[in-house]
């Protein structure tokens, strides 16, 4: 039996010559491993983004400070040749870091991202965060965390403009649904990390979640996701603290920002 893996070397080496021809129309690498990874789950706008060939590799790290409404940088070579890497490799390190100006914010967070991934490389093996720098390896986290590979993700969208980033501003919440097969279940979410390309964070929790309608002062409609959380999970103990609220004794809810994913059975 092929993996996913040979699989997608497989229909890449076999649709060449026919990308070749059509290349106007051709389905990238990372286009055809989800075909065949997640036949029947629709690619989510925020992995569209970042294998967007029309996206240049060369856009600043996305810092820790940066708005919500900034996605990642996208994914370049990382995407063409998917490897199970869940973090940023070592030999890029230098050359990643070289064009950010040392002592910076941007430098800092980068430093604190590869702390982090680090970390999360020596820690247990059963523990329920890793870092991913390609497509197939996040793939492959959330179906391992989920126990089955009939999986979906899911994102914030921006409805109609295209648009890669939104304004700070006030929304007007419209309509909330919940996320079907996810009420109060266990799910993986997949978080942007700041680097010179897209690292993801992803780790495992038990929430709800819901599709939330928003319309911006600007006319900017989205169609958001938010996260309610009624642990104690990294993030969420400063939430507490900010509403005034003990720990534990209401959920927390959350809009997940533009390049963020969640996972979940289908």
């Amino acid at each position: 039996m092929h993996t996913y893996r040979s699989l997608y070397r497989l229909a890449s080496t076999e649709t060449e010559g026919v990308a070749a021809a059509r290349a106007s129309h051709a389905a990238s690498p990372a286009e055809l491993y989800w075909k065949i990874a997640l036949p029947t789950s629709p690619m989510p706008g925020a992995i569209r983004d970042l294998i967007n060939p029309a996206r240049t590799c060369s856009r600043a790290p996305r810092s820790r400070s940066t708005s919500p409404a900034a996605a990642p940088a996208p994914w370049c070579s990382s995407v063409a040749a998917p490897t199970p890497s869940r973090s940023p490799p070592r030999s890029s390190r230098r050359s990643s870091t070289s064009s950010v100006p040392a002592g910076s914010r941007a430098a800092e967070d980068m430093r604190t991202t590869l702390a982090e991934c680090e970390a999360a490389l020596l820690g247990a093996r059963d523990q329920a965060k890793h870092c991913v720098t390609s497509l197939e390896p996040m793939v492959e986290f959330a179906a391992a965390s989920l126990g089955t590979r009939d999986i979906r993700a899911v994102s914030t969208e921006v409805i109609g403009t295209g648009a890669a980033e939104t304004p700070r501003q006030e929304y007007t919440v419209e309509a909330v649904k919940p996320v079907v097969s996810v009420s109060g279940g266990n799910m993986v979410t997949c978080h942007g990390m700041p680097y010179a390309y897209a690292v993801f964070g992803c780790h495992t929790t038990t929430a709800t979640a819901y599709a939330v309608t928003l319309a911006g002062a600007d006319g900017t409609r989205a169609e958001a996701l938010a996260t309610c959380h009624g642990d104690a999970f990294p993030g969420v103990a400063e939430a507490y603290e900010r509403v005034g609220v003990a720990a534990g004794s209401v959920p927390v809810c959350h809009i997940m920002p533009l390049g963020d994913m969640l996972w979940v059975r289908n």
